[in-house]
């Protein structure tokens, strides 16, 4: 469906300028420079649900394609929001966004580790502390958030608890899985296997 082609024929260039409008946009709430430059696709949907409300997030990118250029896309971003997005009455997560907004992505993005091996992870690792210590140094967790889970009684409820909280960020979950690769190598090797 056209409408559902939003980034898909932008150019790299026409990226690059569509992040650096975005951290040069002079309402607020405003993205910080350091948080999407020489990032990807993946981690700018990421940011900019973070950043704005999940009401905002399409009208803000269709104000930055407009801004660079991109009258076209910008005007199948509105249609597809009101012909698609609208009828469930907002996005549900970064998940949604990032595939709303490149498309082209999905094929590469169909299931993450995370979410494919969601039950296993639950039930395998039992050394929690130190991933919420890495995501917590890495900001992916708040201090309220680490405190939390730390606090659940037994590894499986911290593992459940932090899947949950990593659910709504692929960025987050990839962060995680980076993680998960160092600190539990032979169990990631044998869920892949497994897949």
């Amino acid at each position: 469906m056209k409408s559902q082609r939003l980034f898909t024929d932008l150019t790299e260039t026409n990226f690059q300028k569509f992040v650096q409008d975005l951290v040069d946009r002079r309402q607020e709430p405003r993205v910080r420079r350091a948080r999407v430059d020489g990032k990807g696709f993946l981690v700018v949907a990421d940011v900019m649900v973070s950043t704005f409300t999940e009401k905002k997030v399409l009208s803000v990118a269709a104000e930055i394609l407009r801004g660079i250029g991109c009258s076209e896309e910008a005007q199948q971003r509105k249609t597809f929001r009101f012909d698609g997005l609208a009828q469930k009455g907002r996005l549900s997560d970064t998940f949604s966004f990032f595939h709303f907004l490149f498309p082209a992505e999905r094929g590469a993005a169909q299931q993450h580790f995370v979410d494919k091996h969601f039950s296993e992870l639950i039930d395998r690792v039992t050394c929690v502390e130190p991933i919420l210590d890495l995501l917590l140094q890495k900001e992916v967790l708040q201090h309220e958030a680490y405190n939390s889970i730390r606090s659940m009684p037994t590894p499986q409820a911290k593992m459940r608890e932090l899947l949950i909280h990593l659910r709504a960020s692929p960025a987050h979950k990839d962060i995680f899985y980076d993680i998960l690769k160092k600190q539990q190598k032979h169990l990631v090797e044998d869920l892949e296997g497994n897949s």
